[in-house]
């Protein structure tokens, strides 16, 4: 009932939203009359901000249409690769005509993403992926809003998180050279991906070169913030009977059970409600002042955190039980039923092949100082060296994936985190290289061997003498020309064994015959227009 209110509600007020939006304008246009009026920017102002208090807000989208790499501009398609129910795989991939930026791209890790389904769409790591582009293959995962998954495709469990993990990770191996992927889990999946890995090593299955988890509830016990306690305080009937309502009738999931998004946006603006009110009111001001940039960048973060999405009932109900409640991961006792319907055991001990790397903002009011290190603890199968964790000092939640200190002090650890555990790629060269330097590495013995016979520009008189002369396969410079060029056809062998069963013959220097074979040199000189200095010299010698 409170989700049909809330509808009622929002439908009333969109119109009168956009009145003020068209107000707004009309007061803040110069060549309007109202434009002219002393308070003029003050009314446009007012009008501007009651639009976006009642606005409704829609996924914003991506909008990552090109990054900078070593200085050149590259290009971003942004495609689905594998499209489930409740989420979709995206790949961002980049496309460049620059030679060497081309090359360098196709060397560079491949990196998952799994953004987190607590509210937020996946596109609040908008700047996350943005930054990540420069140096690695980005996939993400983009859960859609329960509220527009049909009732026909079924529920949605917390072990269907894990296993959509699973299906994923196995894709990016697909996709990248030698099976190699890189995971990074932004707050809320830090578990269920650490499960999805501990699983795949159970099994025997190739596991991602590097984990990054950054600000999640690994071990929600270690220092509880205002959200821990929450969950931790409530009983699980409290929550099932509190926040769980039913998808109205205009949106394509009618009838299915979720956690509602407004109900969760109102929990995220009362944690600070005096810093959302000083934002909106230095909007206004913005405004007033003229000050245009100030003003875009409250439209740009407010159009994401506004935002929100439902969550599925049983995944919502699931995660509250197992994470904050049982802790069954830190615990040991959670089991995950696999697609096939088989219950297997989390036991992320069972990992070894992976490096683990764990970030933490010092004033993080939603995961506490302690919670996403505790996974050290947990991964006793990977080796001490490389276990790795970071603190950063003043970010908060946010500040640890987004804005400057993730641009200036988080992504360059990562990145060289990455880095560090990526095998260096194996480049193929073209064939007409290979050939060459293939050519360069044989003994020129073996290549005079090989290569064909050709004959010398002057051969055509020359083999007109009726009687030739036999010589060796290989003559000296010095022979006459009449000998190199009648030589009989040989069989093609290597020169090794062509001089084992051939040895090279001395030419005599008085052979039979050496009168007429000077008379029928110069019968064929006398025929030859100009002869070379070569073939004159030969005769002489001769």
């Amino acid at each position: 009932m409170l989700y049909q209110l809330y509808e009622t509600q929002r439908s009333l007020m969109e119109p009168f939203a956009d009145l003020a939006q068209a107000t707004a304008k009309i007061y803040n246009n110069p060549l309007s009359v109202l434009g002219q009026t002393p308070l003029a920017q003050r009314i446009s102002a007012g009008y501007a901000l009651i639009h976006r208090l009642g606005k409704d807000y829609e996924k914003p989208e991506f909008g990552i249409r090109k990054v900078p790499v070593d200085g050149v501009e590259v290009a971003i398609h942004e495609r689905v690769e594998i499209d489930k129910p409740f989420c979709e795989l995206r790949r961002f991939k980049r496309f460049s005509d620059d030679p060497a930026t081309l090359t360098k791209l196709k060397g560079q890790p491949s990196v998952l993403i799994v953004a987190p389904l607590s509210g937020h769409y996946a596109t609040l790591l908008r700047d996350t992926v943005k930054s990540m582009l420069k140096d690695h293959k980005v996939y993400i995962t983009d859960w859609r809003s329960a509220r527009i998954v049909p009732l026909s495709e079924g529920e949605f469990h917390l072990d269907d998180y894990v296993n959509y993990v699973q299906e994923f990770i196995r894709h990016v191996q697909r996709q990248s050279p030698g099976g190699n992927c890189h995971v990074m889990s932004v707050c809320q999946p830090t578990v269920p991906v650490l499960a999805a890995v501990s699983l795949m090593a159970s099994r025997g299955e190739l596991t991602p070169l590097t984990m990054t988890m950054m600000g999640g509830p690994i071990d929600a016990r270690k220092s509880p913030t205002a959200v821990n306690n929450l969950a931790m305080n409530k009983s699980f009937s409290w929550f099932e009977n509190n926040v769980i309502y039913r998808v109205p009738s205009n949106f394509p999931g009618a009838g299915r059970r979720v956690y509602p998004g407004f109900l969760q946006h109102t929990g995220f603006v009362a944690m600070n409600p005096s810093n959302h009110a000083r934002s909106h009111y230095d909007y206004f001001k913005d405004l007033i002042k003229g000050d245009d940039a100030s003003a875009e960048a409250h439209r740009q973060f407010y159009d994401e955190y506004n935002a929100v999405l439902d969550m599925d009932a049983d995944y919502y109900l699931e995660t509250i039980q197992t994470v904050f409640q049982d802790f069954k991961l830190v615990n040991g006792t959670w089991d995950v039923r696999s697609p096939t319907g088989k219950l297997e055991r989390v036991r992320p001990q069972d990992i070894t092949g992976t490096a683990l790397l764990t970030v933490e903002g010092e004033l993080d009011d939603i995961s506490g100082s302690g919670q996403t290190e505790a996974a050290h603890d947990l991964c006793t199968g990977i080796v001490r060296k490389e276990q790795h964790h970071m603190e950063v000092e003043g970010a908060g939640h946010y500040g640890i994936f987004s804005g400057r200190r993730w641009r200036e002090m988080v992504y360059p650890r990562v990145k060289k985190f990455i880095l560090a555990h990526q095998p260096v790629p194996v480049i193929e060269k073209p064939a007409s290289e290979v050939q060459a330097v293939a050519a360069k590495d044989i003994p020129a013995t073996t290549a005079q061997a090989a290569a064909p016979v050709k004959k010398p520009r002057r051969a055509t008189p020359v083999a007109a003498a009726p009687a030739p002369v036999e010589a060796p396969a290989a003559a000296p410079e010095a022979l006459p020309v009449t000998e190199v060029i009648v030589t009989p056809v040989v069989p093609v062998v290597p020169v090794e064994s062509a001089a084992e069963s051939q040895p090279v013959k001395t030419p005599p220097s008085k052979a039979p015959g050496r009168a007429a074979a000077k008379a029928k040199v110069a019968a064929v000189e006398k025929m030859v227009v100009k002869p070379t200095a070569p073939a004159r010299k030969a005769a002489r010698g001769k």
